[in-house]
């Protein structure tokens, strides 16, 4: 694994250091439960014991203090071995994200340790089957019942889905389109249960499931944030959970090209090593030019969210470019490789099947370049007035 990283301190760097180690011990048991798409619930208790699943977190809430720009460090490095046990790092993150900001003290104090600390593994339900890139047109509802709140609906594409020891779900708690509620549901609330889990090309190790609501009685006092703000608590936390997906995109094409470039140095050709070849060569330069860059491109957007400014674009920017870059990169590596790159024994093929979801989920690329150029066109000023007249 590429040792370049950027690194702000000596505690960092020994952060990382640690990282590497773990997912170094990973790499075997990464290929095992990708084959059998086994869901790997030890590896979060163990991550959660180092520290890793509430990292960025402020201490005073049980979490680890550091900034986001170190975490995305060690979501990439996370990445560049496991993509699935990534992706679910992110996603825990996120799933904790609307207690730990808009949470009351009382509600913080009492389930937000545990999440923190990786004893609770957590869940984040935003999507429906018709209500994905469009999470306002959603139909899951929360009817107000005495001290409950109770829901109805179904809840798509839900990483952890069945494995997950909380789930936070967003449903409609008015007739309004954007009245919509926030809460945290155990999973052992009656009348929740999962689907049958979704059968993916890649991430196998993540289940993926439907989630299904009928009648789930939830008290009132785990509803989070007031009424009606459950949409502005989903919107702010998928900016963060972008910047997550755009740090392990960005180490799975870490890891390809460092495959790509092992094998290349190894395999000879015509009596001289296949790097050694121009036209080869040009092609993991280009690979080392979208990895550098979609590495740079997040940790920007994680310095301003560190500084207290807005970043939302520039997640959208960090997202779309990394896992773009991510699905190009890992394309190649099947190509230097050749043949063995398509078959199953080399970590190639499989590189290439997760890349393909990052360009999808947390808001298709489609999306993020509507999000993108709609922040232009607010955020621009008015004419030009030097510009001769159009």
């Amino acid at each position: 694994m590429s040792a370049r990283r950027v690194m702000s301190s000596s505690e960092t760097a020994d952060l990382l250091s640690l990282a590497r180690r773990v997912c170094a011990d990973l790499a075997e048991r990464a290929v095992e439960a990708e084959s059998s798409a086994t869901f790997p619930r030890d590896v979060f208790t163990l991550l959660g014991e180092i520290g890793v699943l509430g990292l960025p977190y402020p201490e005073e809430q049980g979490g680890g203090g550091e900034t986001y720009e170190v975490y995305l460090q060690v979501l990439e490095e996370i990445g560049a071995v496991w993509s699935s046990v990534a992706v679910g790092v992110s996603v825990h993150a996120l799933s904790c994200f609307p207690l730990a900001r808009f949470g009351t003290p009382e509600q913080q104090q009492r389930w937000l340790p545990d999440m923190l600390a990786g004893h609770l593994l957590g869940a984040y339900c935003l999507s429906e089957p018709h209500a994905g890139s469009d999470p306002a047109a959603m139909t899951t509802t929360a009817r107000r019942d005495g001290a409950d709140y109770v829901l109805d609906g179904a809840k798509a594409w839900t990483t952890h889905g069945g494995e997950a020891d909380f789930y936070t779900v967003m449903a409609r708690t008015g007739t309004g389109r954007t009245d919509i509620s926030c809460f945290l549901v155990p999973a052992d609330a009656e009348g929740l249960r999962a689907d049958t889990p979704e059968r993916k090309m890649g991430l196998t190790g993540s289940t993926t499931a439907t989630m299904l609501l009928d009648g789930v009685r939830v008290p009132a006092e785990r509803r989070i944030g007031d009424e009606g703000q459950g949409l502005q608590i989903a919107l702010a936390g998928l900016d963060s959970g972008r910047l997550g997906i755009a740090a392990v995109a960005t180490g799975l094409a870490q890891g390809a090209l460092d495959l790509a470039v092992t094998y290349a140095q190894q395999r000879e050709t015509f009596g001289s090593r296949i790097i050694d070849h121009q036209g080869l060569a040009f092609l993991l330069a280009d690979m080392e030019i979208a990895v550098a860059s979609a590495r740079a491109t997040t940790l920007h957007a994680a310095r301003l969210r560190d500084a207290g400014l807005g970043f939302s674009r520039e997640a959208s920017v960090a997202k779309t470019l990394a896992t773009d870059n991510a699905m190009r990169v890992t394309t190649d590596a099947v190509q230097v490789l050749g043949g063995y790159g398509y078959t199953r024994d080399v970590a190639a093929e499989r590189y290439m099947r997760e890349a393909k979801v990052m360009q999808i989920f947390e808001g298709t690329n489609q999306i993020q370049r509507m999000v993108i150029a709609r922040s232009l066109d607010r955020d621009t000023p008015g004419p030009i007035t030097h510009l001769p007249p159009l």
